[in-house]
């Protein structure tokens, strides 16, 4: 695509030229603001008013430039009276005030309709002073070179701030309106072109993730020979398992009881100590992230070190009921929400990590979860965990051919992922592209059929 005839020093560092009649106008110029309704997560009901609450602003899902309905979450009536201030309107945005990281710094929602919508909790009301239709503006404040500026002035170690003041100081591109039509015009059928791409993209990675899991639940409860004589596990979700394998509580085929993690805070990076995994190190395929890593002081470490073969289990939030089997050649501990088994001589570590891949562990977990208040399984629970467990001999048959398989499935997997994750790249550069005037959409048109 073209270019403008001429740029402009926009005098800012994070974003360079623009075109010559585009203007830098401050945040606080163009929106006044407002904070959400003083609840809790725990005030969120099923039914009721609807809010944006500060989980659906960080969601994965939340495009950023819609209200998206599936994510609303509700509070009671009673909640809003004499709360105005926190209904939100067309063209407002709901900016999360606090991120767990850099990069979810300027989160935020544009309300893009005339909904009876509150804010939640730990938000940001920017109400739009000048017009109802700031749709180009959600897309900019999408892009990485906008929320440069906000990441440069947030603070925090564990948790960061992001205040009224942050956001009021920052700089907004506004092109004319007639452009920002047109702009947006663009974005909204390229945009779309590529979602509805990434969305058939994801429904292949779901199916392929769905058939690795049915691989591992096959092969873990009902083995290989499928003329093996069978019996009643005893246990609804779990079915018939062969006759001659065991059936029991996990806590039987474990040398040790388990063991929660330390509940120390993690801060250093120092090569030199044992690494501290914790649960956000773990990626979806059971893997250690490099970019995450923190160690602990040998000293603290020394009671929680792992041994090759350790599985560990995810015991709260989230990400309750991971996995992870550790076999590195660092050495390595293991943090509080963190829950550490140690097999026995019955019992492959590799096998007990492949049962908890698969879709009766899944079905185990739900069971759990039915009884209780919060996601939440400690090593009461994990130790009473139904497991079926074959010979050591006939663990490894299972090992050898389950990998053989998962091996041939997790390229193909990663292949989708990365065509994912470059549909995604293509998508953020077209936007920013376009909010901030590399290319000269004046001219564009929808093509026609």
């Amino acid at each position: 695509m073209k270019q403008y005839e001429s740029y402009k020093d926009s005098g800012i560092k994070w974003l360079g030229k623009i075109p010559s009649q585009w203007r830098l106008v401050s945040f606080k110029r163009l929106f006044s603001f407002g904070r959400g309704l003083s609840i809790t997560k725990a005030d969120l009901v099923e039914e009721g008013i609807p809010v944006i609450s500060y989980g659906q602003i960080h969601s994965k899902q939340n495009t950023g430039t819609k209200v998206e309905q599936h994510l609303l979450r509700y509070v009671p009536k009673s909640y809003i009276e004499g709360n105005n201030s926190s209904k939100v309107n067309k063209g407002d945005f709901i900016f999360a005030d606090t991120s767990e990281d850099l990069e979810g710094c300027g989160n935020c929602v544009y309300i893009d309709n005339n909904y009876l919508i509150y804010a939640g909790y730990h938000s940001i009301i920017a109400r739009s002073i000048q017009s109802n239709d700031n749709k180009y503006l959600s897309y900019l404040f999408k892009t990485d070179c906008w929320r440069s500026q906000i990441r440069s002035s947030v603070y925090g170690v564990k948790v960061f701030s992001v205040t009224q003041s942050t956001l009021s100081d920052s700089m907004v591109i506004l092109p004319p309106i007639e452009e920002q039509t047109t702009i947006v015009s663009y974005l909204d059928y390229k945009v779309g072109q590529i979602d509805a791409t990434i969305a058939e993209k994801e429904q292949i990675l779901e199916d392929l993730k769905a058939y690795r899991s049915a691989i591992i639940s096959e092969a873990v409860t009902k083995g290989l020979d499928k003329d093996v004589e069978m019996k009643d596990s005893g246990i609804e979700w779990l079915g018939m398992i062969p006759a001659k394998w065991d059936c029991s509580s996990l806590k039987r085929f474990l040398s040790q009881p388990l063991q929660y993690g330390a509940n120390e805070s993690a801060e250093s990076t120092n090569p030199d100590w044992p690494r501290y995994i914790r649960i956000t190190d773990i990626d979806e395929y059971g893997n250690l992230r490099d970019e995450t890593f923190k160690s602990l002081d040998p000293e603290k470490a020394n009671d929680y070190l792992l041994e090759k073969g350790d599985v560990l289990f995810a015991r709260s939030g989230a990400t309750v009921g991971k996995t992870f089997i550790f076999n590195e050649n660092h050495a390595a501990c293991f943090a509080g929400y963190l829950i550490k088994a140690k097999c026995g001589e019955k019992l492959l570590p590799e096998f007990l990590y492949l049962y908890t891949n698969s879709i009766q562990y899944d079905n185990w977990k739900n069971s759990v979860f039915i009884q209780a208040t919060i996601q939440n399984i400690g090593a009461d629970k994990y130790s009473l965990l139904p497991i079926v467990v074959p010979s050591i001999e006939e663990q490894q048959r299972i090992l050898d051919y389950v990998n053989a398989k998962l091996c041939k499935l997790s390229s193909v997997i990663t292949d989708v992922q990365s065509q994912i994750d470059d549909l995604k790249k293509y998508k953020s550069s077209i936007i920013t592209e376009a909010v901030t005037g590399k290319v000269d959409l004046r001219d564009w048109k929808p093509y026609k059929k």
